[in-house]
């Protein structure tokens, strides 16, 4: 009897395991549904954490890896604390790294290396991380070969803004930061984070009115509080360079 009971207990508990494992593919999916929505940090957590299982579990783990790598950047972008913030961008780029071992022609771990290397060059300092410039650069012109409308032109963005960020003894430039923002604008007109680039630029470069145009585009855009969108925050960097001495002037 304790046998059957046994046996039967086996066969219950092989059964329960078999309608909860989860494939990579329905782990990712559900951190695909978290990703998309989220605005917060544990939202954010919670789709890395399916995004970690499905790497553990999948044969091939390019997906799982690029998407690790962009909810690390995510993640970084919202975190507070600037040592905190190198480690976790640095982890992005190893992600990104192992992703473009297993896929070197897939547009993704090229992408999301380039953007986590930028953030972490921000957070150590622009002039402490110009040997990331030549690095960043490359990921983004492959890109560029790849699927330049990636990401509504976001390798033209982070080229940009690369340009716009450098002082121009390592080779900044304002007038090749508008060419790639422009280019940008035109692969992605209705992104709030290439509008307000392109409008701090515009100012930089002594177009008000133009630069103008652009901001008050960018807050004329439909409330989103969700991370993937910029919406939010590009916003309040809009409402701050509104202020600017330059509009004032007549």
């Amino acid at each position: 009897m304790k046998a059957k009971l046994l046996l039967f207990g086996i066969i219950v508990l092989g059964f329960s395991l078999c309608l909860f494992a989860q494939t990579d593919d329905e782990l990712i999916a559900k951190g695909d549904v978290l990703y998309a929505e989220m605005t917060d940090m544990a939202t954010a957590q919670e789709a890395l954490e399916y995004y970690r299982k499905a790497m553990g579990i999948a044969e091939n783990r390019y997906e799982a890896l690029w998407k690790i790598s962009r909810q690390l950047y995510f993640i970084g972008v919202h975190n507070e604390k600037k040592k905190e913030k190198k480690t976790i961008f640095s982890q992005g780029v190893y992600n990104a790294e192992r992703a473009i071992e297993l896929e070197p022609e897939k547009v993704d771990g090229y992408y999301w290396r380039g953007v986590n290397n930028g953030k972490f060059g921000e957070a150590k300092g622009i002039l402490k991380s110009l040997a990331l410039v030549k690095p960043i650069k490359r990921d983004m012109n492959k890109v560029l070969e790849l699927d330049e409308n990636y990401k509504d032109g976001g390798a033209d963005r982070v080229l940009g803004r690369v340009y716009f960020k450098l002082p121009g003894m390592a080779g900044g430039s304002k007038k090749k930061s508008l060419e790639h923002l422009e280019r940008s604008k035109e692969l992605g007109p209705e992104d709030a984070l290439t509008r307000v680039y392109l409008g701090e630029t515009l100012l930089a470069m002594k177009e008000i009115e133009k630069s103008k145009e652009e901001l008050e585009y960018v807050l004329n855009i439909e409330d989103d509080d969700r991370w993937i969108t910029d919406i939010k925050e590009s916003k309040e960097t809009a409402r701050e360079l509104l202020k600017h001495k330059k509009f004032r002037k007549k």
